[in-house]
């Protein structure tokens, strides 16, 4: 018997999560598509980039080993993204996106959110370094 938590079984909890996490998988490639498109505003195009540059990037700004904070950018900053880049987009290029994302197959790999995410530690491992050495010249 599946216990029931809020009204909701544990098994349409587990599903509508499931269908919660492909709608993401999709606006994310179809924010990567909108980031392409002529069509696409400006800021729009600047915003989708960013978002699926980063959500789709192999390597994330908060590793996802760090308790907690690890899966913050997964769970709050990526959705939130998300919303703001579709809310920029005109909701009939959208739904066109939308559907060219769900016609792709394979998950595109963002490089150039790869390459932000690689500087952005470095410069962070530089600055540790470069604190670490003038605490111990002192």
């Amino acid at each position: 018997m599946l216990e029931r938590t809020g009204g909701a079984t544990m098994g349409e909890w587990l599903k509508a999560a499931k269908q919660w996490a492909r709608s993401v998988k999709r606006d994310v490639v179809a924010l990567w598509i909108a980031a392409r498109d002529d069509r696409t505003p400006v800021m729009a195009k600047i915003v989708a980039g960013a978002v699926a540059a980063y959500a789709l990037s192999p390597v994330d700004l908060i590793p996802d080993f760090v308790p907690v904070l690890g899966y913050l950018d997964d769970l709050v900053i990526v959705p939130l993204g998300i919303l703001v880049a579709i809310r920029l987009i005109p909701a009939p290029l959208m739904s066109e996106f939308r559907d060219m994302a769900m016609q792709r197959a394979g998950r595109p790999v963002s490089r150039s959110g790869l390459v932000a995410i690689v500087i952005i530690w470095l410069l962070a491992a530089f600055l540790c370094i470069w604190l670490a050495w003038d605490l111990f010249r002192r």
